[in-house]
């Protein structure tokens, strides 16, 4: 895995030996990032499911102004705090070492221009978290949400609260692209 763009552009993250995670090839990231390169400068962004941190890094390479890595998994955790050691990144996000979806809803700060949601492949979650995702504090008049899925799952064209702008495929994976509902396109 690399960082394919911005201050860290090409460095290389660390190799990690888990099986409860398939982080996002630089293919899926080189399409999520083309899509969404006028929106993370500056940006608020939450990383749900964060695994390695790859999304999150890749975020605040582009100079997000700030990144909230969600993630409970110790092994996951480790990943993340050793990739972003190694690029020496110390500041601009901070690490929630809790439940996605308990985040989710105890989130009270304020709201987030991106949201990114890489579940875990093993689970079928990419509506319930679209469904929680729409109706929460997360967002704002103008959010994007990115929601990455296996091909089987069934993903709605809306949701209360979001609606959905783009729907890419990668072999067994998608990539749903959503705004929040009576926002004007923004991709």
């Amino acid at each position: 895995m690399r960082i394919i763009s911005g201050k860290h552009k090409g460095r290389q993250l660390v190799s990690f030996d888990a099986d409860h995670i398939r982080p996002t090839t630089d293919r899926v990231k080189e399409t999520l990032f083309n899509k969404l390169m006028n929106h993370i400068a500056g940006a608020r962004v939450l990383d749900l499911f964060s695994g390695t941190g790859n999304l999150a890094i890749e975020c605040l390479s582009r100079d997000a102004a700030w990144v909230d890595i969600v993630e409970n998994h110790k092994q996951s955790l480790a990943i993340i705090r050793e990739n972003l050691g190694k690029l020496k990144i110390n500041q601009g996000f901070k690490i929630h070492p809790i439940d996605a979806f308990t985040y989710i809803d105890s989130h009270k700060g304020e709201p987030y221009n991106l949201v990114l949601a890489d579940p875990p492949f093993t689970r079928a979650w990419a509506d319930e978290l679209a469904q929680k995702i729409g109706t929460s504090r997360l967002l704002d008049s103008d959010s994007i949400v990115v929601i990455e899925a296996r091909a089987k799952e069934t993903v709605a064209e809306s949701y209360p609260g979001l609606k959905r702008l783009d729907q890419r495929t990668f072999g067994d994976k998608y990539l749903y692209f959503f705004t929040s509902t009576g926002t004007r396109e923004v991709l």
